[in-house]
């Protein structure tokens, strides 16, 4: 069981990630948590596995839990079996079969005979072909040191089991066995994700956001059902608060417009009568304070009107605040851009593919490129634009405008500041306050304008990826987008598949994450083996 009680957690420069949380999660229970980047999703899980002490608060975790973290750089200097922590149980064992049969050897193995066993089978049910535990975790890939933690359950059997962004780095086949896992699993699981697919397999969702952890009890379609509501509801509300806004502006003018009139009337008819000037001004010194309380009462209705919608335009979704209006390709449909015939490519005495590839992409086509880690997609890639040229075969290329995105957003130039980096894809035709609309249409608000971009999130990197294109004023012929989700939580998903989605040109796509191609309508696939 895991529990969480008014839990706060700081950083060093005292701003407060999040305060007051409380969760439990029973046994046998399997939950996804999920939240914006930033909710603090990942140092909510360093404390549940107790790698992190809270600012404030009790944790109870009892049996502590298996934590595959999404970051492995701080195991580098690690070998698997120190990764893993069964180093001391091999060695113990090793010595024990070479006759060492002592005391200290007997308590580290702990009578726990199959841990060899149970390595050799977590690293067969993973596909990891790894001869020797002893090597290296900074030998590894990405993905490998993913399914090396993962095949640490089948190892340790806990009863507990936390995953931050689990299916990061891993390919089509591996997701599929993760899939399987999270299915048949009998453990207690906490996933932290923004894998859809995977998110669709838990039955609920827990949210972390400002107002501490909220519970939906179905699966990810379950809450994003429940969050559409929401929003519709919120929408409504702000269009409704709009127009009393607007209203109580209307009523003030007129009002204010009334006292005038009626005040000009007056101070006539009070001139006709002959008053004395002393009356007169005592008059209109009344007339004035009333006009003043008339002001006052309107300034606090209006204000406290646009105070409301202040607060229900802050709790908007950053989907419904933006505007990408992305331009299309100018080339006609079904003009062919790449023709390969037969083309391969040798690293060493090794072909990267079994077969030479023949392919072409025609305008207009969506083609996801699919094959294992490794089977050569950023080299097909590069040859497609021409960065590369095939080792055997040949292929041609028309003339054509393209982008590369990949997933560390590389076209963003760290050195820039927001505001700089947005001008450098001006052409020319827009005046700085219009490249600050765009900025601020891509949720770039004054204060971003002068923050280097290497301070920005995954998410910020391609919201301002979009945001230059569209200041390009001229679509690329081409999108290349390669493992366009890995950095982004779920709303920026959502975002790049709206902006992706009103665009109309040429889009080639690396991605496992099947949820997202079927909701870009990718069409076609590239199969790498």
């Amino acid at each position: 069981m895991l529990i969480l009680q008014g839990v706060t957690y700081t950083h060093p420069n005292r701003d407060i990630l999040f305060s007051d949380l409380h969760l439990v999660v029973n046994k046998h229970d399997k939950i996804a948590l999920i939240g914006h980047n930033g909710a603090g999703k990942s140092i909510l899980l360093k404390i549940l596995a107790g790698n992190l002490l809270p600012t404030h608060g009790t944790v109870k975790a009892d049996p502590r839990p298996y934590y595959v973290p999404q970051i492995f750089g701080q195991f580098n200097g690690y070998t698997i079996a120190q990764a893993l922590g069964i180093e001391e149980k091999l060695l113990a064992l090793k010595e024990i079969l070479d006759g060492k049969v002592t005391e200290a050897n007997l308590g580290v193995l702990d009578d726990d005979w199959g841990i060899e066993e149970r390595c050799n089978e977590a690293l067969a049910h993973w596909k990891l072909d790894i001869p020797d535990l002893s090597l290296p975790m900074s030998s590894l890939s990405g993905g490998q040191k993913t399914k090396v933690f993962l095949a640490g359950i089948l190892i340790h059997q806990p009863e507990v089991v936390l995953l931050d962004e689990p299916s990061n780095h891993l390919d089509t086949l591996s997701r599929d066995i993760l899939y399987d896992y999270i299915r048949s699993a009998g453990q207690t699981l906490v996933v932290v994700s923004h894998d859809r697919t995977l998110l669709n397999l838990l039955p609920t969702v827990y949210e972390l956001g400002p107002k501490g952890i909220t519970v939906y009890g179905g699966n990810y379609d379950f809450y994003a059902e429940q969050k559409r509501i929401e929003n519709e509801a919120l929408n409504h509300e702000v269009k409704s608060k709009e127009k009393a806004l607007r209203k109580a502006r209307e009523t003030e003018r007129e009002a204010m417009e009334r006292q005038q009139k009626l005040d000009a009337r007056g101070k006539k008819k009070q001139e006709k009568a002959g008053m004395p000037t002393i009356v007169m001004n005592t008059l209109r010194n009344s007339a004035e304070r009333s006009t003043s309380r008339m002001k006052e009462v309107h300034a606090e209705k209006t204000g406290n009107i646009a105070r409301d919608l202040g607060r229900l335009r802050k709790d908007l979704p950053d989907t419904d605040k933006m505007k990408v209006n992305l331009d299309s390709s100018g080339l006609h449909k079904g003009k062919i851009l790449v023709t390969a015939e037969q083309v391969n490519f040798r690293y060493g005495d090794q072909w990267l593919w079994k077969e030479p590839l023949s392919l072409q992409v025609c305008s207009g086509e969506r083609l996801v490129i699919r094959g294992a880690n490794g089977s050569g997609k950023t080299t097909l890639i590069k040859m497609m634009l021409g960065e590369l040229e095939p080792q055997t075969g040949s292929i041609e290329r028309a003339a054509i405008r393209s982008i590369y995105i990949d997933q560390d957003y590389s076209l963003i130039d760290n050195d820039l500041s927001v505001y700089e980096q947005a001008r450098s894809f001006n052409t020319g035709t827009l005046q700085e306050h219009d490249i600050k609309i765009r900025l601020n249409r891509f949720l770039f608000t004054k204060e971003y304008w002068d923050k280097p971009c290497r301070t920005l999130s995954g998410g910020e990197k391609m919201r301002l990826m979009l945001c230059s294109l569209t200041i390009g004023n001229q679509a690329p012929d081409v999108i290349i987008l390669d493992e366009p989700t890995n950095n982004l939580d779920i709303q920026n998903i959502e975002i790049l598949t709206a902006a992706i989605n009103e665009y109309q040109g040429t889009l080639l796509v690396v991605s496992h994450d099947q949820y997202f191609l079927d909701e870009i309508k990718v069409e076609e696939s590239i199969v790498l083996q």
